[in-house]
């Protein structure tokens, strides 16, 4: 059997590591010397479950489709992290790495943000524990993500807008970044997906395990077994779809669909689907595919979804791909779109333009009868309605 997991060095396979400068060496060595001591540990484990019980809402449910079944010839069911408090998966991992700050000693919070989500669950849980935030933003997430701005805002964060570059999430990746290497001492990273050096993309993904922990439980009390034949989750850097099949990434029963946003078309000059275009690189201190031009630059990624709107991927993702344990959907905006519409027609949720992509890959895939699929609903779409509106 192969093993999909990170290793020592903090690779998947050929994909992850730490590649950073001098001045982010101690910030890196000093979290990857204790998360797992801290993470691990039976207080950590107890005061996390006991937030996720009781702040959150979790467990999520696992909601069997009716329509869209009906529509796929299978049993679709739907992991309604949609239903969390603040709207999506992001707040389980703000508050795991926001407790793990916390008995790290630090007291300043920095976070980046596309689509807003994380931003929010950062400064939610920075408000809950009185810790200062700030949140780095692209001034064009910030000006079509405004309810979410105003959101963070309203919960104590300095929202931070950033006007390099395009102005959206790889731009303000690279300010965070910034910020930490100056003040290190006080101040924790809270990276938002599976991203960035080791060991971030193995600490997101642990924290957002806890996803695929209940879907086992959830599948054993639904089908008497506890695993599904597919399971489909939209990735950007791929945090929500780390979470989904974390618990089953060795489990080649279950057949893994990634669905990356593919923008006006792979082909085109406006896409973000890195896995399908993406040539071997370095992004944000970690190994992993990122889109190129002919010179080597990193192409400016395009999304309908600002949270999709990156130009790598998790090292997790890419590893997967590459091993061919995963099947890659590179999904149109038109696609989403249309998707996002159906869902809410037919079932009465109205989902975030991120899990849209997902809920568009079912049409890529012939089910049979017995199949059993199970998709996460990364998000709701409050966030993304003026978008809807403009596009009905």
């Amino acid at each position: 059997m192969k093993d999909y997991q990170v290793n020592n060095e903090g690779y998947y396979g050929e994909f992850g590591g730490a590649y950073i400068p001098d001045s982010l060496r101690h910030c890196v060595d000093e979290l990857r010397e204790n998360y797992l001591k801290v993470i691990e540990s039976p207080e950590f484990k107890e005061e996390f479950r006991k937030l996720l019980r009781d702040y959150v809402g979790r467990p999520s449910p696992l909601y069997l489709t009716n329509r869209l079944s009906k529509k796929h010839g299978c049993k679709i069911y739907l992991k309604r992290e949609d239903l969390n408090h603040t709207g999506a998966h992001k707040i389980n991992n703000a508050i795991g790495q926001v407790l793990l700050a916390k008995r790290m000693g630090k007291r300043r919070i920095i976070a980046e943000t596309g689509a807003g989500q994380h931003g929010v669950a950062t400064a939610t849980v920075c408000a809950l524990m009185k810790m200062e935030c700030i949140v780095y933003m692209g001034k064009t997430d910030v000006e079509r993500q405004h309810i979410n701005v105003e959101k963070m805002r309203m919960l104590g964060a300095e929202v931070r807008p950033v006007t390099a570059g395009s102005m959206t999430l790889t731009e303000a990746v690279d300010a965070a970044i910034d910020d930490w290497s100056k003040n290190s001492a006080d101040t924790f990273y809270v990276i938002g997906s599976t991203v960035g050096p080791h060991p971030y993309p193995d600490l997101v993904a642990r924290l957002q395990s806890v996803i695929s922990e209940e879907i086992k439980q959830q599948m054993m009390e639904h089908e008497g077994r506890d695993y599904p034949d597919y399971l489909i989750a939209c990735i950007g850097g791929g945090s929500n779809a780390a979470g989904t099949i974390y618990h089953y990434l060795d489990d080649e029963r279950v057949k893994i669909v990634l669905a990356e946003a593919g923008g006006k078309g792979a082909d085109t000059e406006y896409t973000a689907a890195t896995i399908s275009i993406g040539k071997d690189g370095i992004l944000h201190g970690f190994k992993t595919l990122v889109m190129q031009d002919e010179n080597g630059e990193m192409r400016e990624p395009y999304s309908i979804s600002a949270g999709l709107d990156y130009p790598g991927i998790g090292p997790m993702h890419a590893n997967l791909a590459k091993k061919g344990r995963a099947t890659v959907a590179a999904i149109t905006d038109d696609e989403a779109l249309e998707a996002a519409f159906y869902l809410t027609r037919t079932e009465g949720i109205i989902p975030a333009l991120e899990s849209s992509h997902a809920l568009a890959a079912l049409d890529k895939i012939k089910f049979n009868p017995d199949d059993i699929v199970v998709l996460t609903l990364s998000g709701r779409g409050d966030k993304d309605i003026h978008t809807y509106l403009s596009n009905r």
